[in-house]
């Protein structure tokens, strides 16, 4: 396992946690929902791949295999996991099990000093955005995505562009070019009756991303650090204000935004991204990545007319709401990080290049 965690060198004291090594170990833990104690043989299979496909030697934490109803009971069991993750030597990447909707609560039992101390890559999403937050705030950069039983754990053959960039963050130094996928799904699995290791989801051809670019931008690269995740935690980041960054510090960034399976209609989004731009955030981005949206999930099924029309609002919803706070953000539509398949794990507190020229989206 490497030692040495990178400055990147733009002086504002972010670190990017060393690489893992072939042969390491990885922690998984359960900072928010515990349904991996639900669903073992989920579990089981994102643990093979990670040994087999990684050659890691994953390593079950309590919260990891703890009761769901335990774990919601307490904050402080999972915020002790995570700094146990952390803190071991031998670890070299932590993984959450799953996101969930209360990992707000954890975060006031978290000891910033321990994680900027021992400074380590972690993979989650959703709900995790509450903890990738607050390792922003700690200077260290963690990575949204690479959960594992949504995402290393999909139904069916393990997707190549998800183990291509999962394995750019787990074992290089930046995730490189990230490129649209040429296909995706957001057809949901039901893991009790599911067969996960053979049933393949129904994927459909990607249209590549869609761009957004104001008058005077059009040529211009935006460079800053990445900041966001799931846009239905966000708010409760604000309301609880807790791992919120000061809104100086989000000057010049990278906003990252997208929406999880519950499937917020346009008027929620709008009112979320409200509660964004009236605390001052909104206007603060150079540019904003927008993950492909989820269009269904085990309750909600709809036809492709009305899924191609979900889409369509929620970007229109984006677009409009950004630009009453933000008129100059560069807008990137349908990238490949969030509650679809496949998915990057894209570095929260990482640098990103926005070329408005090229129509690429760079980790450098």
């Amino acid at each position: 396992m490497s030692d040495r965690a990178d400055t990147d060198g733009a002086g504002d004291g972010f670190v990017t946690p060393p690489p893992a090594e072939p042969g390491d170990r990885v922690a998984v833990v359960a900072p928010s929902d515990g349904a991996a104690a639900v669903f073992p043989d989920v579990l089981d299979l994102a643990l093979e791949r990670i040994r087999d496909r990684f050659d890691l030697k994953p390593v079950l934490y309590d919260t990891a295999e703890a009761d769901p109803e335990e774990l919601r009971e307490n904050p402080e069991m999972r915020a002790e996991d995570v700094h146990e993750a952390f803190r071991d030597p031998d670890v070299s990447a932590v993984f959450a099990t799953i996101g969930g909707d209360d990992q707000v609560r954890v975060l006031r039992h978290l000891d910033p000093d321990l994680l900027r101390e021992h400074p380590t890559r972690f993979f989650g999403m959703s709900d995790n955005t509450c903890l990738a937050s607050y390792l922003w705030t700690c200077g260290v950069v963690s990575f949204y995505g690479g959960q594992l039983l949504n995402q290393v754990a999909t139904p069916g053959e393990f997707p190549e562009y998800t183990e291509r960039y999962l394995r750019r963050a787990l074992f290089e130094g930046s995730l490189g070019d990230l490129e649209p996928a040429d296909s995706w799904t957001d057809d949901p699995v039901e893991w009790g009756r599911d067969d996960v290791r053979g049933t393949r989801p129904a994927y459909e051809d990607g249209d590549g991303w869609r761009w957004d670019v104001p008058d005077g931008r059009a040529g211009e690269t935006v460079s800053g650090r990445l900041w966001g995740g799931c846009l239905e935690v966000l708010p409760w980041l604000l309301a609880a204000d807790r791992a919120v960054p000061d809104p100086a510090a989000l000057d010049g960034a990278v906003l990252a935004l997208e929406t999880s399976e519950e499937l917020p209609s346009a008027d929620e989004v709008r009112r979320k991204l409200t509660t964004v731009g009236e605390r001052g955030l909104l206007e603060r981005f150079d540019a904003i990545v927008v993950g492909r949206p989820q269009t269904r999930n085990r309750e909600v099924e709809r036809t492709d007319e009305r899924r191609r029309r979900y889409r369509a609002d929620q970007r229109a919803t984006v677009r409009e709401w950004v630009r009453e706070y933000n008129p100059a953000a560069v807008v990137v539509f349908d990238l490949d990080f969030g509650h679809t398949n496949p998915t990057a794990p894209v570095p929260v507190g990482g640098r990103v290049e926005v070329d408005t020229d090229e129509r690429a989206v760079r980790f450098p």
